[in-house]
């Protein structure tokens, strides 16, 4: 049945053309078919997936990568319930994405009809929005309440779901009705910081003498300000997986590898735009030593979690930080430059070892060669313009400390692993001019290997690096040491490389340290393309020392759950 272009399902497709969509991730299926021929009528490129869980996760890869919406359209029943994992680390992520998706036509409703369920309610506890459109009327109303939601126009952005009956998408949908204010992309209206909020943050942070910057997903577009700030007060800066890349490495400010030290030694601490999750041992008093803490972000859920600021600012996270250099005026910052300069050294001391030790990696009692030897030969390769992405479990470990770029993407805090390859496919075809790699564990790979037809397809030039130690090593490592005994946990050396080559892609398996280098250089002129790299499972990542694997009762780390427990029993 060919779709019209006054159909309910052409009027979705021009309003997200209207919204600056040039892409939709998704995979087929006869309840969304009015809307995927329409979207390819408009001109949207369909990237089609080999699973809808995939789709999302390409959906917030892209979201993240540029600020924009990101869409992914997913089919009826199994379709959406595939989608559910993508959808929940959008929602832990703070992702803008939308999910489309279509469902039983309404005479069919309720009646056992082909995969008819209420898929709007499935989704609506990890969702910003969550609706059903069965009145073709209401489409454009719904739609771009939907976008506003995902945006976090008023609220915290994340995914939104609408779907439509089948049958409501052939609808069609009245030209008079067709209103601009809700067709067309709005500017995004945020709040101006409060003058003696600003004056109150201004005060705290200018009269302490070791000051704290952290970040996060909501100061990824206030790059320059952020900058600018650090500079003028002279504070040491934390990044986060959510916000890699924002600060330059070698800003004077970065002290990432004295990450323990400085937040148990801060006594302000300035969170932008970054919830205080596990990540940061839940802001407790106990691993922050007591610290004040004054919070900026434009989402007003990432200011009250976990620890109150003595100061609050909710409003445009770049707008605020120009107000507190522009508020301090001359105000010279009583920072300690010795706590700063101290602290400086150090990370200018551990990260040279760190280069020097990755670089000189001893091979494991198997002969296999290290994970960091691995990671030093990538980052030699790809240099800091690269996008890159890490995934897995324990390779994680290693990848988060070994690589650097001016863009970055991991798991996140819902610690999903088996993001790389779609996170890696997304990126590509949005920057095919730039080094787009994936550094992934063999366990996480395997999540969405599949993908690497829809990279072969698709002509996606990213760089797949499998890190193959045959095991969920974090898990191995944990029952050696807890429980004595492996179970359940080893893999196979398998031959992701054979497999690549079967779907088309450039692929070499690596053994050797001395192959190492060449295969990566003919890998990157030959994208999309991917190494399947036999390391060791003799190296002991510091995820696997910390406790994280076992998950201690009052914090995720060993040392923060003992001092948890030593600060509630005074």
């Amino acid at each position: 049945m060919k779709i019209s272009s006054d159909s309910v399902a052409a009027l979705v497709a021009k309003v997200l053309v209207r919204r600056g969509v040039k892409r939709v991730f998704a995979l087929c299926g006869g309840h969304i078919m009015p809307l995927w021929m329409r979207l390819d009528a408009e001109g949207i490129a369909i990237v089609d997936v080999r699973d809808e869980r995939a789709a999302v996760h390409m959906a917030q890869a892209h979201a993240e990568l540029t600020g924009e919406l990101g869409v992914a359209l997913v089919t009826a029943g199994p379709g959406v319930t595939n989608s559910i994992t993508g959808i929940a680390n959008a929602n832990v992520s703070r992702a803008p994405v939308l999910i489309l998706s279509g469902t039983s036509p309404r005479p069919q409703e309720n009646r056992g009809g082909l995969q008819d369920m209420d898929q709007s309610q499935l989704v609506r506890p990890l969702t910003r929005y969550a609706r059903t459109v069965r009145e073709p009327t209401l489409a454009l109303a719904e739609l771009d309440e939907a976008i506003a939601c995902a945006l976090g126009e008023g609220g915290v952005p994340g995914p939104a779901f609408i779907d439509f009956p089948v049958d409501t998408l052939r609808a069609p949908f009245p030209q008079a009705l067709q209103l601009e204010e809700q067709m067309a992309a709005k500017p995004r209206c945020m709040a101006l910081p409060d003058p003696d909020q600003v004056a109150a943050a201004v005060d705290i942070l200018w009269n302490a003498r070791r000051v704290l910057v952290i970040s996060g997903r909501g100061a990824r577009r206030a790059g320059p300000e952020l900058v600018a700030l650090l500079d003028r007060l002279g504070a040491v800066y934390l990044d986060t997986g959510e916000s890699r890349g924002l600060v330059p490495d070698d800003h004077p400010a970065v002290v990432s590898a004295m990450r323990g030290a400085v937040m148990g030694d801060a006594d302000v601490v300035l969170t932008v735009g970054r919830k205080l999750d596990f990540q940061l041992g839940f802001g407790s008093p106990a691993v922050f030593n007591g610290a004040t803490f004054v919070r900026i972000s434009d989402a007003a859920a990432e200011v009250r979690d976990n620890r109150r600021g003595a100061v609050a600012i909710v409003a445009d996270v770049a707008a605020t930080l120009r107000a507190l250099v522009e508020a301090a005026g001359n105000t010279a910052p009583k920072v300690d430059p010795a706590w700063a300069d101290k602290l400086r050294e150090g990370h200018r001391s551990r990260a040279v070892k760190l280069r020097q030790s990755m670089a000189s990696a001893p091979a494991g009692a198997d002969g296999r060669m290290h994970p960091n030897t691995l990671l030093a030969a990538l980052q030699d390769a790809v240099g800091r313009d690269a996008v890159v992405i890490t995934d897995g479990g324990d390779f994680l470990s290693f990848g988060r400390v070994g690589l650097s770029a001016d863009a970055m993407l991991d798991p996140g805090p819902f610690g999903c692993i088996g993001v790389g390859v779609p996170y890696g496919i997304a990126a590509s075809l949005e920057y095919p001019d730039r080094p787009v790699v994936v550094a992934t564990g063999d366990g996480a790979f395997g999540f969405n290997a599949i993908e690497i037809d829809t990279a072969v397809r698709h002509k996606a030039p990213v760089l797949i690096v499998v890190a193959n130690n045959g095991a969920w090593q974090i898990e191995v490592h944990d029952q050696q040491e807890t429980h004595g005994k492996v179970v359940g946990t080893r893999l196979q050396y398998a031959d992701h490389a054979m497999m690549a080559r079967a779907f088309g892609m450039h692929a070499e398996r690596v053994e050797h340290e001395a192959d190492l280098a060449p295969a990566i250089a003919r890998a990157l002129a030959n994208r999309p393309a991917l190494l399947d790299v036999v390391v060791t499972t003799d190296a002991v990542s510091s995820d696997a020392k910390s406790g994280l694997a076992w998950v201690p009762d009052l914090q995720p780390l060993a040392a923060w759950d003992a001092a948890e427990r030593a600060f509630r029993e005074g």
